[in-house]
């Protein structure tokens, strides 16, 4: 132990002492006599809220989902609400969480502890998406809510997406300002573990109900096409998560009649058994649905993640063979069909607006600008989305926006990205595409030759634990010292930096300020052609995350392979010069 941090062994020996239950103190004495390393990732900081909230590796430790790092956040979140909604009679909050190992252990201890400290609290009766439990806190009227899921991460993870009155992620300052009382909890014996007996009441299908014919009533802009369209055949797969209940029955609500299973996949189950990982993003999680639909003669394969707030799409192309579609790919697709279903049923007044983030496909704004619609560009994260939806909605209409990485919604019935809605949504646009001959694939071509061939491509770099954490704080640094001065033979332009607010000139070295409330660490170096190059630390995995964005004039479907191909090309060359592959 010579070698470990003395800080590192501060606060573990902390938890040998302290107020924390035998099993517990067992497994710390256990890292420190066999397991150095994990001793030092359990212990070397303390979990925090980040873009996704708190989220992490269970098990022992201060940087470690566990009953104890989770009691503390919920105890200084309840600080915090006391404090800010101290005029209130009543602080009412709901709770959910998804299938992983431990959500429903970790679920009913932050109910009882927001319950022990004297709050009301809404407790779904069993696993629910994170979109319905955004929906059920401005249904209820609730101050606050917590959502217990890691979403897609690898099994080993859980997390703790904390939700704010409005039905959004907590934004700055509040998340700041939790993150303060979360600190001041220096010992369990601070924690309101039990005491709240009554204060916790059972909720379930009713709001269910509300949510399902409230997302019909927000798409289903073509029920004639589903109608006639109603036996299109889809398969879906939950990949062992929340969907599993509500995309069928939504469905159904919609008319479609000949959706296909993955029993499999069905099952909720934290482990994930059939997948490598529970990520949508990853062509390996859909294999089993798509061989599914091989056999079933399906026309298109979705999959929600565990959470159930994102959606991937697999579509046939003219071999007969699926396509995965990428995250700009859907949201393209997606808000062409309702902005162009707006325009036919006579909806678009000139106040409605769309939303994208920074690393998202510039072919959306493009489609937003082609239908006279205007759109907004916020940082990465639902909770910006949702913010920009708060801000605007008394002026104007929110009709959808997303991002790249497989999230969308529609109107402003959910504050967070909804799979429910999205899965509806996809297969409503399948059946309106078939009605006007066309397949998806044909209809992302036909934006294509309208607006520009744009093409992304994410490549992550995985630095894990403590020293991938500095590797990527300093590569970020290294960016900024020394930028590259050309992307595949074209020269850079602009350079944005989220972190600076500021926009550079290269050339005449001019500077400019960029137009946002707070600060993001992303790089984006723009070239003369128009490639795009964002660069950003994830907020939620270990990760650093490259986003190219090229584009190209398409002037006709036949010449799509060709083009592809020249912008994949493109893409390569630019992954080589930054050294990534």
């Amino acid at each position: 132990m010579a070698n470990v941090d003395p800080k590192v062994l501060e606060r573990a020996n902390a938890w040998l002492t302290g107020n924390f239950d035998e099993e517990t103190k067992a497994q710390v004495k256990d890292l420190m006599q066999n397991n150095e390393k994990e001793l030092v990732e359990s212990f070397y900081q303390n979990l925090e809220f980040g873009t996704g909230g708190l989220r992490g590796i269970m098990g022992v430790g201060t940087n470690r989902m566990n009953k104890y790092t989770v009691g503390m956040a919920t105890q200084g979140l309840a600080n915090y609400l006391k404090k800010s909604f101290a005029a209130l009679p009543q602080i009412k909050v709901a709770i959910a969480h998804d299938c992983r190992n431990n959500s429903p252990f970790f679920a009913k201890t932050v109910a009882e502890i927001f319950a022990a400290n004297g709050f009301h609290v809404y407790f779904f009766d069993a696993l629910r998406p994170t979109p319905e439990l955004s929906f059920a806190i401005r249904l209820l009227g609730c101050q606050s809510g917590v959502m217990l899921t890691a979403s897609h991460n690898p099994k080993e993870y859980n997390g703790y997406k904390a939700y704010w009155d409005d039905g959004a992620q907590v934004l700055a300052p509040h998340d700041a300002n939790i993150i303060d009382e979360v600190n001041k909890i220096t010992d369990p014996a601070q924690v309101m573990f039990s005491g709240g007996a009554g204060k916790i009441e059972t909720i379930g299908a009713a709001i269910d109900d509300i949510y399902l014919n409230g997302i019909k009533g927000l798409i289903c802009l073509s029920p004639e096409a589903i109608a006639k369209h109603k036996d299109i055949k889809i398969v879906y797969t939950p990949l062992h998560g929340c969907g599993v209940k509500l995309v069928p029955e939504m469905l159904r609500r919609m008319g479609f009649t000949n959706l296909i299973h993955v029993p499999e996949q069905d099952v909720n189950d934290g482990n994930f058994p059939t997948v490598y990982s529970p990520n949508p993003e990853e062509p390996t999680a859909l294999k089993m649905a798509v061989d599914k639909a091989l056999a079933t003669g399906a026309e298109m394969v979705m999959a929600t993640d565990p959470d159930a707030d994102r959606i991937a799409l697999a579509v046939r192309d003219k071999k007969g063979e699926f396509v995965l579609l990428n995250g700009n790919q859907t949201n393209s697709i997606f808000t062409y069909y309702l902005l162009r279903r707006w325009k036919e049923l006579g909806k678009l007044q000139g106040k409605e607006f769309t939303v994208k983030t920074i690393v998202t496909t510039e072919l959306i704004s493009r489609i937003a600008e082609g239908f006279g619609v205007k759109w907004f560009n916020c940082y990465t994260g639902f909770k910006y989305i949702a913010e920009l939806v708060r801000e605007n909605e008394c002026s104007m209409t929110y009709i959808g926006g997303g991002e790249e990485s497989f999230g969308f919604n529609v109107g402003g019935l959910v504050r967070d990205k909804d799979a429910i809605i999205s899965c509806g949504l996809a297969a409503e646009v399948a059946a309106w595409a078939k009605e006007q001959g066309m397949t998806m694939l044909d209809l992302l071509h036909h934006i294509y030759t309208q607006f520009g061939y744009y093409k992304e491509k994410q490549i992550s770099v995985t630095k894990k634990g403590m020293d991938g954490l500095a590797a990527i704080k300093q590569m970020m640094v290294d960016f900024r010292a020394n930028p590259p001065k050309s992307l595949a033979g074209s020269a850079v332009k602009e350079i944005y930096d989220y972190q600076l607010l500021e926009v550079l000139e290269v050339k005449s070295g001019a500077k400019r300020k960029i137009e946002q409330k707070t600060t993001s660490n992303v790089l984006q170096w723009l070239t003369e052609d128009g490639t795009i190059v964002s660069v950003r630390p994830s907020g939620t995995e270990p990760k650093i995350k490259f986003y190219f964005g090229v584009r190209e004039n398409l002037h006709s479907v036949n010449d799509v392979e060709a083009v592809t191909a020249e912008l994949d090309k493109k893409m390569n060359t630019i992954a080589t010069e930054l050294k990534l592959v």
